[in-house]
């Protein structure tokens, strides 16, 4: 029996690890969401390569926290593996069954905890609290400031051959006058991706760079699909 409450002990300050590590990779810029799937993916070790995953380990505040999520995750596993297995040591068939019965039990009872959107709210509060406490990180709401609530997005653009925008230098399309900023591009280089953040008036741009842009989302859909016919209302 108390190898069956250590099990479930474990399991539950692992869910809290996670939610921790999620909110302190939120409090570095990350939506809740890649926050939340990032802390997961590190904590069990599966390691995802997307360009999420990427984003964080080039970020030196994010790559120490999931560094502390992957050295806490591997000692939960092998805790929880050895403790699995001492439940059922020694045990006779009809206790195994009871034993299995009292972790799913268990194990349903914390899910449902979990999952509890009220609890969530008070603990992501008091984790917050502590982080921005003992340690340097700060939150940020990027979706108030940015104004996401209110209609704008950040898009991406890819800039065709024979698109208006080609071979013309920012300072020259006016696109603030149209409700886009050009907030970075990427763009290859003797095949290489290269990224040029907070492009100058003086930046060309050129046929398949990726534009990073800021709008109206409104906005930001008609300039994508249909840029020659807003060329034409400049003209």
């Amino acid at each position: 029996m108390v190898a069956l409450i250590g099990l479930l002990a474990v399991i539950l300050l692992s869910i809290v690890v996670i939610r921790i590590g999620a909110i302190a990779l939120e409090l570095t810029g990350l939506s809740p969401e890649i926050a939340s799937f990032q802390a997961q993916s590190a904590f069990s070790g599966v390691g995802f390569t997307t360009a999420e995953s990427e984003a964080v380990v080039t970020h030196p505040v994010r790559r120490r926290i999931i560094r502390i999520l992957i050295l806490f995750g591997s000692a939960g596993v092998t805790t929880s593996v050895a403790t699995l297995v001492l439940t059922f040591v020694g045990e006779t068939g009809r206790d195994m069954l009871i034993r299995g019965a009292q972790l799913i039990s268990g194990v349903l009872i914390i899910y449902l905890i979990a999952r509890s959107k009220h609890l969530y709210l008070l603990m992501r509060k008091i984790i917050r609290k502590a982080l921005e406490k003992w340690t340097s990180l700060r939150i940020f709401d990027y979706e108030q400031i940015l104004g996401f609530n209110e209609g704008y997005i950040i898009s991406r653009i890819t800039v065709r051959g024979d698109s208006w925008l080609v071979d013309k230098k920012l300072s020259a399309l006016r696109l603030d006058k149209e409700g886009v900023l050009i907030l970075a591009i990427y763009r290859k280089v003797n095949k290489k991706e290269t990224f040029i953040g907070g492009p100058t008036g003086d930046t060309v741009i050129k046929a398949k760079d990726v534009l990073i842009c800021y709008s109206r989302q409104d906005i930001s859909k008609s300039f994508a699909r249909n840029p020659d016919e807003v060329s034409k209302e400049r003209t």
